[in-house]
């Protein structure tokens, strides 16, 4: 299960919180209401993990759903308790609380008012926010090189996490958002299904790519969570009209030259100088990643631009202070030693539909390519 390390070491916490919260309760037929309340929203996610891999229906989808709820809103609960719990102790500590005033009824119906209230509110806000798909859009020019084209649009996404939980409202908004653009090209950097399901019905995915509409196509690198191999995902790429890169270099039409890396822990995969011997001279050099990484190589290399996504920018605070010391770039946009590198936070998230930090998004990457360099 994704997360079960990390589940475990904090399931101390996870049980401070509960009964910390029980503690507030005064009547109790209540206590055992919220233990029964708190023992679900602990097995939520867990339960969530291990139905997502199986066969779906209704119900469990449902269930499912659920579940995935509960993990930020137990991972908020978790942190409005002990942040209150902080806050509280220091003003005691100066003086500012009296030990009565924190005993009194009054303060302790508020507290839990609070403890409760607040990660519902934070779970509220990260789905409405994970729900609004953006569209951010940059400006920038690369040397022209050898050429053909005076300019080129991209649409760029990543992290998709396709699943049955997804709406098609969802897809047909994505469609429609990715065609308004008018793009040259779409890439995709990763991560387009979610989970391992072998019975699930791509077909609803596959003809959302084909209704996207480009001069040169859609292509893709591989990304961590995916297995297209298994079962019936094993044409899926085909039907869908994506090209799949994995350490491979397309010349595009004489504008550009694509090249798409293997994932990080995939075996055998190629230096980025290695790899882009395969590409005609003076072509400007796009390169997909799924992970942000390599940076001083691929300037090195002479990349014009690096797009990657994976880290959906932590998508829960406060794991995105997390993904910006693990990454060089957890979100957005850097230019270095002539290279630019963009990271995406994705366009959904994995697991929860909520995202506390970030947005979902696609890049709309306007270039033009400047003669004489």
């Amino acid at each position: 299960m994704y997360l079960q390390n990390e589940l475990i070491l904090a399931s101390p916490l996870a049980l401070y919180a509960g009964v910390r919260i029980m503690s507030l309760i005064a009547p109790k037929l209540l206590k055992i209401v919220w233990a029964g309340l708190f023992a679900l929203l602990a097995a939520g996610y867990p339960v969530a993990e291990a139905l997502s891999h199986g066969a779906g229906n209704g119900a469990a989808e449902a269930v499912v759903l659920s579940g995935y709820y509960a993990l930020p809103l137990l991972l908020y609960l978790v942190l409005t308790v002990i942040g209150a719990d902080i806050v509280i102790g220091s003003l005691r500590l100066v003086g500012a609380l009296s030990r009565e005033t924190v005993a009194s009824r009054r303060f302790r119906t508020g507290r839990l008012a609070l403890c409760l209230s607040l990660p519902a509110l934070f779970v509220l806000y990260g789905a409405v926010n994970h729900r609004a798909l953006r569209v951010k859009e940059y400006r920038f020019d690369i040397p022209k090189g050898s050429s053909t084209a005076g300019g080129l649009t991209a649409v760029f996404m990543a992290d998709l996490h396709f699943r049955d939980v997804t709406p098609d409202r969802f897809l047909d908004e994505l469609v429609a958002k990715v065609n308004a653009q008018e793009p040259d090209v779409i890439l995709i950097g990763g991560d387009m299904l979610e989970g391992d399901r072998r019975d699930e019905d791509t077909g609803r995915y596959e003809r959302a790519f084909r209704r996207m509409v480009s001069t040169y196509g859609i292509y893709a690198v591989p990304g961590n969570h995916e297995r297209y191999g298994r079962g019936g995902r094993a044409d899926f790429l085909e039907r869908a009209g994506i090209r799949l890169l994995e350490d491979e270099v397309v010349p595009v039409d004489g504008a550009f030259a694509l090249a798409g890396r293997k994932d990080l822990r995939s075996r055998n995969r190629k230096p980025v100088a290695e790899l882009l011997a395969a590409v005609p001279d003076g072509l400007p050099v796009f390169l997909l990643v799924h992970r942000p990484s390599g940076f001083d190589e691929a300037s090195r290399s002479g990349v014009a631009v690096q797009l990657s996504g994976h880290t959906h920018h932590g998508q829960l605070f406060p794991v995105n202070v997390i993904t910006s010391r693990e990454y060089p770039l957890s979100r957005g946009h850097v230019e270095k030693d002539g290279t630019h590198f963009f990271v995406t936070s994705g366009v959904q998230g994995w697991g929860p539909p909520v995202r506390t930090v970030g947005a979902s998004e696609i890049l709309v990457l306007r270039v033009s390519l400047r003669a004489g360099s």
